[in-house]
């Protein structure tokens, strides 16, 4: 399969991300390897929204986020649970929407251009929490709860026993 990225700004969210999810279920058919599958999820997120940050922190230890697969600028290194919007997902285990990331308390600023935020915490079969999936916008109030669901949808590939 030839991989493209779609470009799906000024399409009706709950149809992109539906469009996005066949997208990305098509390009990581057969694939088992989770790095792999951020990378390209990150990727392909990215480009088909055009955010300024997407991508994934890793669990790596107890109480311990570590930058993963990503597009954009350099984003933090680590993240300890309960710090910043990523740490706040980590340790509640749900996702968090930040429609101004300066009325955020104890934001972490990786980029200062990022004026919005949203994070989901991503499972892995066994319903552990395996990463946070980041996504960073350089507008106020990008993200909504159908940005939520359906980047939930997406993420729930990493839930599945079988690719």
């Amino acid at each position: 399969m030839q991989e493209v990225t779609l470009d799906l700004r000024g399409t009706d969210k709950p149809r992109a991300y539906v469009e996005l999810d066949e997208h990305v279920r098509a390009v990581l058919s057969g694939v088992d390897d989770p790095i792999a599958a951020m990378a390209t999820l990150s990727c392909l997120v990215h480009h088909a929204f055009g955010f300024l940050w997407t991508g994934f922190y890793r669990v790596v230890e107890h109480n311990l986020l570590r930058v993963g697969p990503y597009q954009g600028a350099l984003g933090c290194l680590e993240i300890p649970f309960g710090k910043g919007v990523c740490g706040t997902a980590a340790a509640e285990r749900r996702a968090v929407i930040v429609p101004d990331v300066s009325q955020f308390p104890g934001h972490i600023a990786c980029d200062g251009r990022s004026q919005s935020e949203i994070v989901l915490p991503v499972f892995g079969p066994s319903l552990d929490l395996i990463a946070v999936f980041d996504v960073d916008s350089d507008r106020l109030d990008k993200f909504d709860t159908a940005d939520e669901r359906g980047l939930a949808r997406i993420l729930d590939w990493f839930a599945q026993p079988e690719k």
